[in-house]
């Protein structure tokens, strides 16, 4: 532990009496220069009682050290000496007649901040002798002691070790083994092995987040110090069933209602152990939200003034209090460990709101079906002679059931928050908790009511709101269904499907919801049928569906690394030899490490960097540090490096910049300009508008509704609520705008449809907009839109008769029909293949329909010719947008200004000719990384990754994947089998990508402006590992199969690295004069490297091989050349080059030869080219029907012409690939943003 104190009190006087500290020993014990001194002072405090631990005592003056240690390890704050005392004997200290029993108990203390610090006492009984005691090297004695009988008395000791980190089990396991020597030891020989065991405790490092455990010996036990499973999650090393064996499963469902709505608790037990283990167990549970208030689980009797507090804590007393807490004190949460019940201060009533009652059964279920007695496990056993043996069989048990029992909390919190994510705006940071609120049943209001309002909610909403990637944001990626996936995609309102509303019908348990959530009782009362008996007879319960889930889940594999024997702690030779043995042992363990055991290797990194700053040796520290970068990341210790370089000498300094490695690594940490201003994490919630708003104000006030996203969507509602008017709304219009909009959806929502209408429509149709009951030449019923069609809900015995598809409808018109001597507004829609017309008297509603048909059969018919079915999606947005704006103007301009929102149906007379027969017949499929965007991103780089099947992978990950670059480092990953999303955007940095290529099958590696080569695992979809030797942006990677694999990659100041894949070091490397170095290519063993200036074929040893270069071609024009394709069966080399409308080719036998070029009719620019099979596809901007356009030009190599001219984008091809040289991909710049699918000939 990096933090240690020990503490040691005895008890003087006559009753009562009062411990006192003795010896307080810190770190670090020996200097080099000095074997003979030990650094830990001592000191003899005075008896003043104080009633506040928080009151801070002088930090006691440690010796000076020569090297930088992992973390600051000094008194930690917060921790009063004086106080402590009280906290070490909570029950108060007395003298016994015989000896009793060794016993522990844990510590939480935290400070004015908030910062915890965690301690283990261990308690123990010395029998009382006549002569003199000898601490700290002198005599101790107190002359008013009574002298008769003093030779039966036997006084408690206590030893405290103090840690920032909570090692429960592992700092009790010490305590245990240190209790054996002092019990046998003579009075003056306490202090010396107490400052041994303090000495051996603090040279042991701290394990970084991941699966490596530490064991260390310290006889007759082997003691672990576990790791946290990642960096965001806390240290388990407690038994996380102890909660699950004192109350029944919905006793801990109140505490948890307890805690996330921030109650004033307390804990009692007649056991101080207990007090801090449950506490810490409920705060494991509720991870990743975090308890944000007071925490004290353990009180002494001299601070129960502490329950006096007004506001949200956590404390912990022995259960003698109970009767007078619960008088003093209102308002208080009374828990009794003891007994497992839970009432409240003055005999009140305890009046919680229940957990949502779904999430509720199912937690009871799951936690029914956990096996929490490890005899069971233990009976088909035989007996362990092994006492470490044992030991070891235990851990295992008990860490499989922690990984049960987290996941069964994960899941009760994820099923209470997981439909937060639909009511945020991320680019606003904005929360709409009445909204929210309206989705949640009426029996579950008060619950959300009252937790909506915490902070430890609000700090929730702040992880949601900054896509930490948490326990709950990995758990909502896990389990996101095919339709979650789809939604992600689609930027139109969502709305029940036909699947969804059968699945309501048929669910019993919806039923019993909507039955139960009216008046709904305390969880105790409840009787539910189905759930299941509790487990007495101590078997796992038979539980099918969810409650099994949690059976399945199986711990992460972790592994164990040995400390070394640690000898003479106290002498500096002994405590560099140990160093010395540590960095051996650590070395010699990665040297056995399998190629691909880069999560392990980067463990062994942090470990043998921490010793070498305990060593002194700063410039190993700072190498093994900066390999993180290539093995893991997110464990790289960022504040600890930047004090390791703000402590290098100088000449430490100098030598650190002769190495290229640390050089960078000191830019990174240091040479930054100052620190960039903390974005604003603040969450806002959602509320109305009460100015008055121009476009800009409009625009944000919309996005943060949650309505719509989409800036120029927003633009042309902005134009239709103020046609006629000034160009600004009110707030009245906008509230008005803003709860038809609500309306409607809630009207959607209730929209029931029966069996003999839905098995007429598709699984994912949603019934968008119903009419009301109408007159039509079909009969009388409700017109219902959905996405993909019209058809009549028939009155009386409901019924479906189609209207039509809308890609079927011919022809729309609003007419009127005459009707004695009324004229009836009436709609008419002509049918492809059907001679009769439908028509609907529709009377008022009847513009408001014209406007939607039409929007939607526009809509349909370019997403069909365009292949984008997102042209569908938006033309829903318009439809429902027109009839919100219907309903909030209500004027006789109002169907004129909803007609401001006929976007696509003004788009379809607007265009003149169709798409290009051969583009049609080309294109199979658009999709749109920035779905659910404000604005479209340029796509700057493809990937496709072909699908294979991989132990490590479930069968999902197996299939192809469609690899996205949007700006600033985002990264969107598409299922190629389906061309859903795989995986939202995740960040790579936060600049430009300029290229990927997979590496190994498991890997992408993205070269990025930042000059950073960003390593993604495919298995994991997470990015730990960076290259960071390059100097300039990273402008193209090159892999070469082969073994050992390898990846070229070359930057825009002319370096060329080579790679090898396994272990991630350069192998070669060589510069290129000039600069401008934009792409490379490998063939024939030579890497064909373009720099805008020249084409060269360099040996990958650094060496000419061949050149073209721009001037002695181009001679009477400016030109560069911006990218090339080697054809290596026809010997060519096919070039773009930069305003000319041309590829031009070489014979690679004679590059001085004249090329022959290939003109590209209407080109102005060319981006990018690739090969497919016999083709060269390029991508560039040019001419259609008088517009600038995206174009892609086919040529025929063997021939050299264009064999087709695709119009591919609104804006410029940015970049092309190939998937298995049947497809190619195109993406388009920031003006569409989306992706092409084409088919190869």
């Amino acid at each position: 532990c990096p933090f240690l104190l020990q503490a040691q009190r005895k008890g003087v006087g006559g009753p009562p009496l009062e411990p006192e500290v003795l010896s307080v020993f810190v770190p670090p014990f020996v200097t080099k220069e000095d074997s003979q001194t030990a650094g830990a002072p001592c000191a003899t405090l005075s008896k003043t009682r104080r009633r506040s631990f928080r009151k801070k005592r002088d930090k006691p003056k440690s010796e000076p050290w020569k090297g930088l240690p992992p973390e600051d390890v000094t008194v930690p704050n917060g921790v009063d000496l004086l106080a402590l005392p009280q906290l070490c004997f909570p029950g108060g200290l007395c003298v016994a007649s015989e000896p009793k029993e060794d016993c522990v108990h844990f510590l939480v203390l935290t400070d004015v901040c908030g910062n915890r610090t965690y301690g283990v006492v261990a308690q123990y009984y010395r029998p009382l002798h006549y002569e003199s005691c000898f601490y700290n090297g002198k005599a101790h004695w107190e002359p008013s002691w009574p002298t008769a009988g003093v030779a039966g008395c036997f006084v408690p000791f206590a030893v405290c070790v103090v840690s920032k980190l909570p090692y429960y089990n592992a700092l009790k396991d010490c305590l245990s083994c240190l209790l054996t020597h002092l019990k046998l030891c003579k009075d003056f020989e306490v202090d010396n092995h107490i400052k041994d065991f303090a000495a051996k405790l603090s040279l042991i490092p701290s394990p970084p987040p991941g699966p490596l455990h530490l064991v260390f010996n310290m006889k007759p036990l082997q003691i672990v110090f576990p790791s946290r499973a990642d960096p965001e999650s806390p240290v388990i090393d407690l038994d996380l069933h102890l909660p699950l064996l004192c109350f029944r499963p919905e006793k801990v469902l109140q505490i948890l209602t307890c805690l996330l709505t921030e109650q004033r608790i307390v804990f009692f037990s007649s056991n101080w152990a207990l007090l801090p283990l449950v506490a810490e167990c409920f705060m494991a549970y509720l991870h990743p939200l975090q308890w944000q208030h007071t925490f004290v689980p353990v009180l002494s009797g001299q601070m129960l003034d502490f329950v006096m507090a007004p506001t949200s804590f956590l404390m912990g007393c022995h259960l003698d209090y109970f009767e007078e807490v619960s008088k003093e004190a209102d308002g208080l949460v009374l828990i009794n460990i003891d007994n497992g019940t839970i009432t409240c201060s003055n005999d009140e009533d305890v009046d919680l709101p229940d957990v949502p009652l779904l999430a509720a059964q199912t937690f009871i279920q799951r936690v029914q079906s956990l096996q929490l007695h490890h005899e069971l496990d233990l009976a088909h056993l035989g007996a362990s002679t092994d006492l470490n043996e044992g030991r070891a069989r235990r851990r295992a048990w008990q860490r499989r059931l922690n990984c049960q029992v987290q996941q069964v909390a994960l899941q009760l919190l994820f099923s209470i928050f997981r439909e937060v994510k639909n009511h945020l705006n991320y680019e606003h940071r904005v929360f709409n908790s009445e909204e929210f609120l309206k989705t949640r049943a009426p029996g579950d209001q008060q619950f959300y009511r009252q937790v909506l309002d915490t902070y430890m909610f609000h700090a929730f909403l702040k992880a949601r709101l900054s896509r930490r990637m948490d326990a709950f944001a990995q758990m909502d990626l896990n389990t996101q269904s095919e339709e979650d996936r789809l939604n992600g995609m689609l930027a139109s309102p969502r709305r029940p499907t036909i699947e969804k509303m059968a699945s309501r019908k048929s669910s019993a348990l919806h039923a019993v919801h909507r039955r139960m959530v009216v008046s709904m009782p305390n969880l105790q009362d409840i009787a539910v049928p189905e759930l299941l008996a509790r487990n007495s007879s101590l078997r796992k319960v038979d539980s099918t569906g969810c409650g099994s889930v949690v059976l399945n889940v199986t711990p992460p594999s972790t592994y164990t690394f040995k400390i070394p024997e640690i000898h003479f702690p106290l002498v500096s030779q002994c405590v560099q030899a140990y160093y010395s043995d540590c960095v051996a042992l650590l070395s010699k363990a990665m040297g056995l490490l399998a190629p691909d055991s880069s999560v392990l290797l980067a463990r062994y990194y942090y470990l043998r960097g921490a010793v070498h700053l305990m060593q002194g040796q700063l410039l190993d520290a700072l190498l093994d540090f900066q390999s993180l970068y290539k093995t893991d990341i997110r464990i790289f210790p960022a504040d600890l490096v930047r004090r390791t370089v703000g402590s290098l000498s100088g000449p430490q300094r100098t030598q650190a910049e002769r190495v290229p490695e640390l050089r960078r690594l000191i830019s990174e940490v240091v040479d930054k300009p100052g620190e960039a201003p903390k974005p604003d994490d603040r969450v806002k919630n959602f509320e109305l508008p009460k100015k008055h708003m121009q476009l800009d104000d409009f625009v944000k006030r919309v996005q943060e509704s949650g309505i719509v996203k989409d800036t120029n969507t927003i633009h042309r509602l902005f134009e239709a609520l103020t046609v006629g008017h000034q160009k600004q709304i009110d707030p009245e219009t906008f509230k008005d705008f803003y709860n038809c909009w609500k309306e409607a959806e809630a009207e959607a929502q209730e929209v029931s449809l029966p069996l003999s209408v839905t098995e007429h429509l598709d699984k994912n149709e949603c019934v968008y907009k119903l009419s009301s009951s109408v007159k039509t030449n079909r009969g009388v019923g409700k017109i219902a839109m959905t996405q993909k069609r019209l058809f009549l809900l028939t009155e009386g015995r409901p019924g479906y008769v189609e209207i039509s598809t809308f890609r079927n409808i011919e022809e729309v018109r609003s007419t009127t029909v005459a009707f004695l001597l009324l004229r009836i507004p009436t709609l008419k829609i002509k049918v492809m293949s059907k001679k009769e017309v439908f028509e609907a008297n529709l009377k008022t509603e009847c513009d408001l329909w014209h406007l939607m048909v039409k929007e939607m059969w526009a809509g349909k018919k370019l997403a069909d010719d365009h292949k984008d079915p997102q042209y569908i999606q938006q033309a829903l947005t318009h439809v429902l947008l027109m009839d919100a704006v219907v309903g909030t103007l209500q004027s006789p301009a109002a169907i004129y200004a909803a007609s401001k929102l006929s976007h696509f149906d003004r788009m379809k007379n607007e265009m003149s000719t169709p798409v290009p027969r051969t583009t049609s017949e080309t294109l199979k499929h658009k999709i749109n990384p920035s779905a659910g965007e404000t604005c479209p991103h340029a796509v700057d780089v493809l990937l496709y990754t072909p699908g294979h099947l991989d132990p490590a992978e479930k069968v999902e990950d197996a299939r192809p994947k469609l690899w996205c670059a949007l700006d600033e480092g985002k990264v969107t990953v598409f299922d190629a089998s389906s061309w859903t999303i795989h995986q939202q955007c995740f960040k790579v940095g936060a600049s430009k990508l300029n290229c990927m290529v997979m590496a190994e099958q498991n890997q992408v590696w993205v070269g990025s402006e930042d000059s950073v080569i960003y390593i993604i695992n495919i298995h994991s979809m997470s990015c730990n590992k960076q290259l960071t030797d390059h100097r300039s942006s990273v402008t193209d990677l090159v892999a070469q199969n082969g073994t050992p694999s390898k990846v070229y990659s070359c930057s825009a100041d002319g370096t060329v690295l080579a790679w090898n894949v396994s272990t991630l070091r350069v192998t070669s490397r060589f510069q290129l004069p000039g600069g401008g170095l934009s792409s490379i290519s490998l063939h024939d063993g030579c890497l064909w490297c373009c720099t805008g200036t020249s084409i060269v074929a360099m040996m990958t040893s650094g060496l000419l091989c061949q050149e073209l270069k721009v001037g002695e071609n181009f001679k009477e024009m400016s030109t560069s050349f911006v990218g090339f394709q080697l054809l290596p069966q026809q010997e060519q080399l096919w070039v773009a080059c930069a305003g000319l409308a041309s590829i031009y080719i070489w014979s690679l036998a004679d590059l001085t030869r004249p090329p022959h070029r290939v003109p590209l009719q209407d080109c102005s620019e060319v981006s990018c080219m690739i090969r497919v099979k016999q083709q060269i596809w390029v991508g560039g901007t040019g001419l259609s029907q008088g517009l600038a356009r995206g174009k892609i030009y086919v040529i025929d190599a063997e021939r050299k012409t264009v064999a087709k001219e695709l119009v591919a984008h609104i804006d410029r091809v940015t970049t092309l690939c190939s998937a298995e040289d049947r497809y190619v991909l195109s993406g388009s710049g920031g003006g569409e943003g989306k992706i092409a699918i084409w088919k190869v000939e």
